[in-house]
């Protein structure tokens, strides 16, 4: 039996961190559904960016909806939605199958509104309208500002992938929000069925330590984070509130590893798959860390219940001067910022080449 699939049997769904419409088109995406148990895929504006980029199969749609006067965002989205409706249409069998637990795909709004709750729910209405599929997760950053538009997204009835975590504290909140929304639409008398994940960036933690701490703290900290993660979403699921919803016929907002592609070069590959391996969870990874896993992975232990040994692990950072909440909220500050500068170039890009083949 494959990694991949030990992985998925074992309960945890291994998502895609790619997109791209040569992937869609040569039965790349099918292949991977098919033979790597892959049941999910998340994008985001850098994926898009690189796609677009490094593909001359946009280059239709981009001259005919030029065309049709789109440019700047709308144009990006337009494309995008093709690419998302598409993937969507592939993963569909597994949504179906599994009730909405897992099938999902995943597209974000524009990072510009991470700090604009406004403007993010009205983006996300309008998103997953234009999208057109159930199984399409909007993409909304857990920034302070962005909670409010989880919740309203929610009771809204729209499916949520929460972006840019990356503390408990931070998981809590978006759980929080989703919990609020489903709260209302009970007792609004809504179906309270509202599929959603809430993804906690990893390896951004480990990179951010790097020249801060002894060698034998390197690689450590995310996923230290990550099961102290898991033990709140555990303690969450059996909480009384939350069984209340469930006895009610909600589901839970399962808790999704993201950023899992190792950046240290002397770090094994697949060590955030090995080490985050956990029933009724998601990793999404990117498409080489998924080769990578499938070629010469191994499940590992599964993640305690209880965080294990994070709490003292974490001890040690503390102790080798990493202070983990002021760390949590630059790394959510740096990381909206970071999608913002590749929207831009995103954007600069679309205009570029949208001019070269008109011209």
């Amino acid at each position: 039996m494959s990694a991949t699939k030990q992985l998925h049997d074992l309960g945890q769904s291994l998502w895609i961190d790619n997109i791209t419409r040569d992937m869609l088109k040569e039965g790349t995406l099918q292949q991977y559904i098919e033979e790597l148990s892959l049941t999910g895929l998340t994008s985001n504006p850098t994926i898009f960016q690189k796609a677009i980029k490094s593909s001359k199969l946009y280059d239709d749609s981009i001259l005919e909806l030029r065309n049709q006067g789109r440019e700047g965002e709308q144009l990006f989205f337009e494309l995008a939605l093709q690419d998302i409706q598409e993937a969507a249409d592939f993963f569909r069998p597994v949504w179906e199958r599994t009730a909405g637990v897992d099938g999902w795909v995943s597209l974000e709004v524009s990072p510009t509104l991470a700090y604009d709750t406004a403007g993010t729910i009205a983006s996300a209405i309008d998103l997953h309208e234009r999208a057109g599929r159930s199984n399409v997760l909007i993409k909304i950053p857990g920034t302070t500002e962005g909670l409010p538009a989880i919740e309203e997204a929610i009771f809204a009835g729209i499916p949520v992938n929460v972006t840019l975590l990356f503390s408990p504290e931070h998981y809590v909140a978006a759980a929080e929000a989703y919990l609020r929304g489903i709260e209302r639409r009970i007792e609004a008398g809504l179906n309270p069925v509202v599929g959603s994940v809430a993804s906690l960036f990893i390896s951004r933690w480990d990179r951010a330590v790097v020249d801060q701490v002894p060698e034998n703290l390197h690689n450590r900290l995310g996923i230290a984070i990550g099961q102290q993660c898991y033990k709140a979403y555990k303690d969450l699921m059996n909480s009384p509130r939350w069984q209340r919803i469930f006895n009610c016929g909600a589901q839970m907002q399962r808790l999704l590893w993201a950023s899992t592609g190792a950046k240290d070069p002397n770090a094994s590959d697949v060590l955030y798959i090995t080490s985050l391996a956990s029933p009724f969870t998601v990793n999404t990874m990117p498409e080489e860390t998924l080769h990578a896993f499938a070629d010469h992975g191994e499940t590992g232990e599964l993640l305690a219940d209880d965080g294990g040994e994070s709490g003292s692990l974490l001890g040690e950072f503390t102790s080798a001067g990493v202070d983990c909440d002021a760390l949590a909220a630059k790394l959510q500050k740096d990381g909206a910022e970071s999608f913002v500068d590749s929207w831009k170039d995103l954007l600069e890009q679309l205009a570029s080449k949208s001019a070269s083949l008109t011209s």
